[in-house]
């Protein structure tokens, strides 16, 4: 067993297990907590990166921080961007294949991917502890047993499997559905098993006999079954709009209620209730016991265990509510998750676990942590209340964030001294499609307005050109990477001009799709669309078309002769071991835009946030 395999399983599940367990709570152990599952993936690769990229990352109110200087571990050094205080996403756990649903008991958490496999994971600290094959597609539904001996699943292979937790072995399959299972469901006694499938019908099955035992015909694809916690008796399905409270033993539905999600409390008393007038807290006998506020329809309805917190997800939100009192009131919206959210479950009081579109599982902190953890601001520099569109790098000056202002005002900072270097009115309404780019360590600006491009020098705070567009309204606007030309993206093609000149220089028919952006490589020029880079031209060659290009744009730069940007991945390697110096925390992957310069690498995110980062003592190692 290598070292850090030793590390994970031999000294970090214990000393979470006890100190979660005990209460533990000081300055200290937290932070030694916390940063260890934020980035535990990269510590157990390698050890080397609890120093490289987990340290330096730590809040700057933390212990950790003030001990843990960059200068004192000579890697890189956050300039701006850091934040102030833990946040509430504690853990990560990146998956090899998509999740599509979770179901959790004690400490152990059951993950279905798309592919057909079922991940079984350590609710503690995230490590995967078995995997569980046996479905031939994608695993839509899982359920524990109430004693976590066993573990039920559907799958898109139409079939219902019961898995013995304790060898990891099948215990039976169980035949029939002719469809897509949907939803499992284990009763209290551990006598029957209910599945829900596309079929249109909920089928009850023995678990000793192995049989199909009742068969309830629906009129829509059964997306939900549970039994109650408390009554074996008690099941709830949901089928298009319908959620129907059904007696199985006399297979007659108590009560109907209309919504498309629903979830019992731990003790069976109260239920949570997705209707389509908002969501409501309601008791199983007296009714209607709040009402919670919802702008738009949600899933995914849960319960903590002690029955103090609800959540339910909205796409790729999640709320979170207090009811303990007589008025319950939201505790926190977290959007960490940038694709629909598929599955939600609290695996503690605190502790709300969720997977997504995407390839990942996190794990969330609530009640004891700030919800909205706020950024490091000491220069007072108003970035992340003035959005940034674009970032670049002046090599004279050193790092410059332009960001624009609700009223058109467009201002660029120095970010090392936290000075304005220069600022320009553009049209309020037509401020949102403009770029930035370093050409010849001058700093150029280029926005669009009423059917014009101007490219102003933001060094000499003068207009050098206007070029008029032709056509429909400019979808993106991107210097190239070469800073030769400016690109933009219309309506139905693909235009360029020299920046010195104004002069056209190239145009490609091309009919827009929403959401396309421009990605521009020295004269090469890509549409990025949702699920990936579309189309690509270079640009490049004098008095001929543009060239089609058949693949997408490189993925990695490099940053000297030594070191590489791999920008898919957000890590630095070593361009001849392929070793990995450097890797970036989850919550700042998936950038909008990265511009490298001398030493520093500025990182332009999603909601005008920015990160600079001082990488003098990395590239020197």
């Amino acid at each position: 067993m290598c070292f850090s395999e030793y590390y994970a399983d031999c000294l970090l599940r214990p000393i979470f297990t006890y100190l979660t367990q005990a209460g533990v709570s000081c300055t200290w152990t937290n932070d030694s907590q916390r940063i260890i599952l934020e980035h535990f993936d990269a510590i157990f690769n390698s050890p080397s990166h609890l120093y490289y990229h987990a340290l330096p990352f730590s809040p700057s109110s933390s212990w950790l921080h003030e001990c843990y200087t960059a200068e004192h571990l000579q890697v890189v050094k956050v300039v701006e961007g850091l934040l102030v205080e833990w946040g509430v996403c504690s853990r990560t756990v990146l998956l090899t294949s998509s999740p599509w649903t979770l179901s959790y008991w004690d400490n152990t958490i059951a993950v279905g991917s798309t592919g057909g496999d079922i991940l079984i994971l350590d609710a503690i600290i995230g490590s995967q502890m078995a995997v569980l094959r046996g479905h031939t597609k994608g695993v839509r539904s899982l359920a524990f047993s109430s004693d976590g001996t066993s573990l039920v699943s559907g799958s898109s292979d139409k079939t219902v499997k019961l898995w013995d937790m304790q060898t990891g072995s099948v215990v039976k399959t169980f035949h029939g559905h002719t469809s897509r299972v949907c939803s499992v469901s284990i009763s209290a006694d551990h006598t029957t098993i209910a599945s829900g499938s596309g079929d249109m019908t909920i089928r009850l099955w023995n678990i000793e006999m192995g049989v199909c035992c009742h068969i309830m015909e629906q009129q829509d694809t059964v997306s939900y079954t549970s039994f109650s916690p408390i009554d074996p008796q008690c099941l709830i399905s949901i089928s298009g709009p319908s959620i129907q409270c059904w007696d199985i033993g006399s297979q007659k539905v108590g009560s109907t209620h209309t919504g498309h999600g629903i979830a019992f409390s731990l003790d069976g008393i109260q239920f949570l209730l997705c209707g389509e007038d908002g969501v409501t807290i309601q008791n199983i006998n007296s009714g209607v016991v709040s009402k919670l506020s919802m702008k738009s329809s949600c899933n995914n309805p849960c319960f903590s265990p002690d029955g103090r917190l609800v959540a339910v997800a909205n796409w790729s939100k999640i709320y979170v509510w207090d009811i303990t009192g007589l008025d319950p009131h939201c505790v926190g919206i977290f959007s960490d998750h940038i694709r629909g959210i598929r599955s939600l479950t609290f695996s503690s009081p605190s502790t709300l676990i969720s997977t997504s579109e995407g390839s990942s599982v996190k794990f969330r902190q609530i009640g004891a942590l700030p919800i909205n953890p706020v950024v490091t601001d000491p220069k007072s520099i108003p970035l992340t209340s003035a959005p940034t569109k674009s970032i670049a790098l002046k090599a004279k000056i050193g790092p410059i964030i332009p960001s624009g202002l609700p009223d058109g005002v467009k201002k660029t900072w120095g970010v090392l001294t936290g000075h304005c270097m220069g600022s320009l009115q553009i049209p309020a309404e037509d401020s949102h499609q403009s770029n930035t780019q370093s050409v010849d360590s001058r700093l150029i600006f280029v926005w669009y307005a009423d059917k014009k491009i101007n490219i102003w020098d933001a060094e000499k705070g003068e207009l050098l050109q206007t070029m008029s567009v032709s056509g429909d309204c400019i979808q993106d606007l991107r210097v190239s990477g070469d800073g030769s030309k400016i690109v933009c993206l219309g309506g139905s093609s693909i235009q360029a001009w020299d920046i010195w000149t104004g002069e056209a220089v190239g145009e490609v028919g091309y009919q827009y799709s929403e959401n396309e952006t421009l990605r521009t490589d020295g004269s090469r020029v890509w549409v990025k669309g949702k699920w990936g880079f579309n189309h690509g031209w270079d640009l490049g060659t004098p008095g001929s078309p543009p060239a089609k290009l058949s693949g997408g744009p490189p993925d990695r730069f490099h940053i000297n002769n030594t070191k590489l940007w791999e920008i898919g991945t957000s890590r630095m390697k070593n361009v001849v071991t392929e070793r990995v110096v450097f890797q970036l925390p989850e919550e700042f992957k998936n950038p909008v835009d990265v511009q490298w310069g001398g030493q520093y690498l500025i990182i332009h995110l999603r909601g005008g946030k920015v990160l600079v980062l001082d990488f003098s003592h990395v590239v020197l190692q």
